[in-house]
């Protein structure tokens, strides 16, 4: 398969070649399965075999869905599209949130990006920023925890119409990110 980037860590984390991967897509069905039942079925499969079987499940499922056409890179089960741009920092979780608040409060591109208030929330696992963009997709902005006490910022937009919309979201919260980063 040409584009064998995707499902090597398939591979490798659940311990079955792709070939292997089709072969039980087609014993159970999966082209006539609807994208939750594939990914439950999978999550079956691989209970007691990996770390965090649902989440490799919808790894698996996403990666089948593409090998037959049903989705494109970035498209959600759905049918809208969804993209993300994260970066490290020297931050930790906490400080990395404040200064993104206190950023998008008075970054021109971002204010003319939202629709809607942002929504501020988090545990010691991950803190969230949320709102709506004005053409109705999702806007989540985290700091979550990384090594030695910093915190990486992940802006993702979710429940695009197109690929395209998607690519210019992708550039757009990239020069996003990259300024604030450049701020703090």
């Amino acid at each position: 398969m040409a584009e064998n980037a995707h499902v090597e860590p398939i591979e490798r984390a659940t311990g079955r070649t792709w070939d292997t991967w089709l072969r039980f897509m087609a014993g159970i069905g999966a082209p006539g399965l609807d994208h939750r039942t594939i990914a439950l079925r999978v999550s079956e499969e691989l209970a007691g075999t990996v770390d965090n079987p649902g989440w490799w499940a919808q790894s698996v499922t996403v990666a089948y869905e593409r090998h037959i056409g049903r989705r494109v890179p970035g498209q959600r089960a759905d049918g809208t599209f969804e993209t993300s741009v994260s970066r490290s920092t020297k931050l930790g979780m906490r400080e990395l949130m404040d200064a993104w608040v206190e950023f998008a409060a008075d970054d021109r591109e971002v204010l003319d990006l939202v629709a809607a208030d942002a929504r501020v929330g988090g545990t010691e696992k991950r803190m969230t920023w949320r709102t709506k963009a004005a053409d109705g997709s999702s806007v989540l902005v985290t700091s979550e925890p990384g090594k030695d006490g910093s915190a990486s910022i992940v802006a993702t937009r979710s429940g695009l119409a197109s690929p395209e919309a998607n690519a210019e979201a992708k550039a757009r919260w990239s020069a996003i990110v990259n300024r604030f980063l450049e701020s703090v």
